[in-house]
């Protein structure tokens, strides 16, 4: 029952609305026919009844227009920044590629200076590991001994000396930095020639020592490998003097050198292909070499 009810009520004021709509089709028709003439009172009525009905009518109208209008500049600006977002990835890709052929273009020229400096062959590598050791500083290189790679082979790059490779297997090899605690290096002060050893400390610091009563050493010299080791050839650069502290009563000095190569940021190296006297005479001059796998622990057994 009061759905009927409901339903007689919508009909009701639709043949409401049908006829004041009618009516003011008839008023507008005579003023039309006849311009001069007065509007009657009840015209006048029609028309303060009708305006807030036809607002009433129309502002979901205009409210739905409205939306609709807005909805479709929404998309048109949504699509818009998906178009700019999409251009602005394009751009970063290709300033970061930039960036890398710039970084490459400056590397290649200090490779191309490094190859006509030393008088051998070189095999370029790349880094694919660390040891996580806070003992020992070592990297895995991606080459191995089916390139030619054998321990007791210099490891450099375009900035100075690397290290020394210490174990290889077919397709990788290990190489110890001369930041481990283990490596030392016969070096010379560039500008003095000055003779002294230059050690790792397993951090980031080097240490040049020296005999301390006839040394010639400034803050700010560089260091080269000597070549006298038989390991690493002659003129490697091997790190700058950054602290010189003052000499303690006894026959070796010691200064704190900052190492040439940025070992934080290595990616590249450079094996030397050739080995120093001292490396054959350790490891003898046949073509085998130590696997990795036997420088791992023995397994434990049950």
């Amino acid at each position: 029952m009061p759905e009927f009810r409901s339903g007689v009520r919508i009909l009701l004021l639709a043949i409401v609305l049908a006829g004041v709509a009618l009516a003011m089709m008839l008023v507008d028709r005579r003023e039309t026919a006849s311009p001069d003439a007065e509007p009657s009172w009840w015209s006048g009525l029609l028309l303060d009844v009708a305006a807030p009905v036809q607002n009433a009518i129309s502002t979901p109208f205009d409210l739905m227009r409205d939306a609709w209008i807005d909805y479709v500049a929404l998309v048109g600006v949504r699509e818009q920044n998906d178009a700019l977002r999409a251009q602005i990835a394009v751009l970063e890709e290709e300033s970061l590629q930039l960036r890398e052929a710039l970084l490459a273009s400056g590397r290649l020229e200090s490779i191309a200076e490094m190859r006509e400096s030393y008088e051998m062959p070189m095999l370029p590598a790349e880094l694919v590991g660390r040891d996580a050791s806070p003992w020992f500083r070592s990297v895995l290189l991606d080459r191995g001994a089916d390139r030619g790679v054998l321990s007791g082979m210099p490891v450099i790059s375009e900035r100075g000396l690397v290290g020394l490779v210490r174990a290889t297997s077919r397709n990788a090899a290990k190489a110890m930095l001369i930041l481990d605690r283990q490596s030392a290096i016969d070096g010379a002060v560039e500008r003095s020639r000055t003779r002294g050893i230059v050690r790792g400390d397993g951090g980031a610091q080097l240490f040049f020592e020296f005999v301390a009563r006839d040394h010639d050493i400034r803050v700010g010299d560089v260091i080269l490998s000597s070549g006298l080791d038989g390991v690493y050839p002659k003129g490697l650069r091997v790190g700058q003097v950054a602290e010189l502290p003052e000499a303690k009563p006894g026959l070796i000095g010691r200064a704190v050198l900052e190492p040439a190569v940025d070992f934080d940021r290595l990616e590249q190296v450079f094996v030397l292909q050739r080995r120093g006297t001292s490396m054959d005479l350790l490891y003898g001059s046949e073509e085998g070499d130590t696997d990795l796998a036997a420088m791992a622990p023995p397994a434990v057994e049950p």
